[in-house]
């Protein structure tokens, strides 16, 4: 017999009981688990980004020039994150809400 649903149903004629069928959890019920174990931190004060249609570029920097006054600046790029347009945008929509939450606590961001 192969359980399903909490119910006991026939198995197939010549078919082995493997035990209990495992269905997928609804999309709702499913859970994200970050693996942290290789996770670096670093802090930019820096960033840019470009983009072709099949790629989104963002390079993350240190500017270690304190003295603006001193000509052109150096930036140090630490780290070049490529993703999809898709991830983009999902991105983009984790950072507006980030933000929206920041500015009502703190007030607005100034440029």
């Amino acid at each position: 017999m192969v359980k399903k649903n909490g119910t006991s149903q026939p198995a197939a004629e010549g078919a082995q009981d493997t035990g209990p069928v495992a269905e997928p959890a609804p999309r709702d019920e499913r859970r994200v688990r970050l693996d942290t174990s290789h996770m670096k931190s670093s802090y930019c004060n820096v960033c840019n980004a470009t983009s072709t249609r099949e790629e989104v570029v963002i390079n993350f920097g240190l500017n270690q020039s304190w003295d603006r006054s001193d000509g052109d600046l150096e930036i140090e790029i630490q780290h070049r994150i490529i993703m999809s347009p898709h991830a983009a945008g999902k991105l983009r929509e984790v950072l507006n809400e980030l933000i929206g939450e920041y500015e009502g606590r703190y007030g607005p961001l100034k440029d």
